[in-house]
């Protein structure tokens, strides 16, 4: 089977910050997981630079705009590479390969007829890239990012977006699973209910972005010029093996602010050009700190290169995605993230880690025996009940439920010591296999967790497989092989602690570092 996920192309006018992180963490969960259980993954990012906002910011440093944007690209992919994102292709909107692609979807809709020209009057938000009516200001004022927008007036292509009404509402009939979750997807059906406008697909060129083809003067609109990227990457408008492979995208994740571009817009555009619709747009939340979205236009963002290296990569994922459910929007905040880093990763799982292989190197020079018969600590029988509960959880998209799932084991496994006491044991040679028993069960259900863990700490996961004397290539891991008796541990090494401990008032005192 195979699986195409993206995320959300980035204006790279400043650096990204959590807010952004959060979305690109969560779509490197689900690619991980979905290798994991043996799909053939196809996982796009990139940036989306043809807007006002690199523009006006390349204008600001003195650069022209692709100098400015070449630079930008190594600032994005270092912010990945940080928080240990892995992706298959990363697409600039500057690319040939997206020009033709842009070229050829305006082509197909006008050949359509969904194309004619008009006067645009309305207003504005740079930061957006978006028009707004009237209806949707807050005290006239963008929704999103709380700035008054600007009024503008000009002369544009405009796409017949109202022709698509019928078919957009039969779509979400027919697929209640296009727009997800749930509630988001009542807020997208609410908006159609309201009926549809045309919309803008150009504006007055300033020698920046995509040239309107067989419209002089204008230039592809950014947005549905972005758009456009999910298909650009896979070789349309030629059918290539890669678009054969894996389009219609499987999902489409973005922020909650920008799914109705990705569920109304973009399938509508795809209509018009006969293409096939992605199966799923997921929108998830924000980010939000002192109670208000993180934003790079209103300055209260957080840097993941400084967060990461402060407190690890694999710490931050976690937190990001297991504190709140996945959709939903999180609040960050440092106390917080401190009582979860030291209860979650150092207590439970780090001193699971440390507490087992620690008692097998003293107690038998790190050699096991393997699994034995019979299921003395029954952490056998607790990781098929949580493997199936963790499977339905990750298909999903539930994340957080995903976590919750993987520490049900971390709870039975140090449970099983406590119980066990191998300590008490390793005292009575009579015991020796009992003990053997015990500690061999711990380290395979240590393996189990460093697999089902491997999506959302990629890191940390291969640091517990070298522990547990395993394969840390996690190319070579897979779901179905959870239980394989053949594959657990035989031979564990001491290792250094998996997450130390922080000290909240230290973290609190340096939080700055991270802003």
């Amino acid at each position: 089977m195979s699986f195409y996920i993206t995320c959300a192309i980035d204006y790279p006018n400043r650096q990204p910050h959590i807010g952004t992180a959060y979305e690109k963490i969560a779509a490197d969960t689900i690619a991980r997981y979905k290798r994991l259980a043996g799909e053939d993954v196809f996982f796009l990012m990139g940036l989306d630079e043809h807007s006002q906002n690199v523009y006006k910011r390349a204008q600001e440093e003195g650069l022209e705009p692709i100098a400015f944007t070449d630079r930008m690209e190594g600032v994005f992919r270092a912010a990945w590479a940080a928080v240990n994102v892995e992706f298959d292709d990363f697409i600039r909107t500057t690319e040939d390969r997206h020009r033709i692609a842009v070229e050829a979807m305006v082509q197909r809709a006008e050949a359509a007829g969904d194309f004619y020209e008009g006067v645009y009057k309305g207003f504005y938000c740079v930061s957006c890239e978006a028009y707004y009516s009237d209806r949707d200001l807050v005290d006239g004022k963008c929704p999103v990012h709380e700035t008054e927008p600007e009024f503008r007036e000009e002369t544009n292509v405009f796409f017949r977006l109202s022709a698509y009404q019928a078919r957009l509402e039969a779509h979400y009939e027919e697929h209640p699973e296009f727009v997800q979750p749930d509630y988001r997807r009542n807020e997208l059906l609410s908006l159609l209910d309201e009926g549809l406008e045309d919309i803008s697909v150009s504006r007055a060129s300033d020698g920046w972005g995509i040239p309107m083809p067989g419209h002089e003067g204008q230039a592809v609109y950014v947005w549905f010029d972005a758009l456009t990227n999910y298909l650009a990457a896979t070789g349309f408008p030629e059918e290539t093996d890669t678009y054969k492979k894996f389009w219609p995208a499987d999902m489409h994740l973005v922020g909650k602010d920008i799914t109705r571009f990705h569920a109304i817009i973009w399938p509508a555009m795809l209509m018009s050009a006969g293409v096939p619709l992605p199966k799923v747009v997921y929108g998830h939340g924000w980010v939000l700190t002192g109670g208000g979205r993180m934003s790079k236009s209103v300055g209260n963002v957080m840097d993941p290169v400084a967060t990461a290296e402060r407190f690890g990569a694999d710490a931050l994922r976690y937190f990001l995605l297991r504190e709140t459910p996945f959709g939903r929007d999180l609040e960050f905040d440092h106390e917080r993230f401190v009582a979860r880093y030291n209860a979650d990763l150092a207590n439970d799982l780090g001193n699971l880690l440390q507490r087992t292989v620690g008692m097998a190197m003293k107690y038998q020079n790190g050699a096991l025996g393997g699994p034995a018969e019979g299921d003395v600590t029954r952490l056998a029988a607790a990781s098929r009940e949580v493997e199936a509960e963790y499977r339905e959880a990750m298909e999903g998209y539930e994340l957080q439920g995903g976590l919750k799932a993987i520490w049900k084991l971390v709870a039975a496994g140090n449970l099983a010591v406590d119980t066990h006491a191998p300590w008490v044991l390793a005292k009575d040679p009579a015991k020796a296999a009992e003990l053997d028993a015990v500690l061999s069960q711990l380290a395979a259900l240590l393996r189990q967790v460093a697999v089902l863990v491997h999506p959302f700490m990629p890191e940390r996961s291969a640091t517990m497989a070298q522990a547990l004397g395993q394969d840390a290539d996690p190319a070579a891991w897979r779901l179905d092989d959870l239980h394989d008796p053949s594959l657990a541990p035989r031979q564990v090494h001491k290792s250094e602690p998996l997450f130390p401990r922080l000290d909240v008032e230290e973290v609190i005192e340096g939080r700055d570092a991270t802003c």
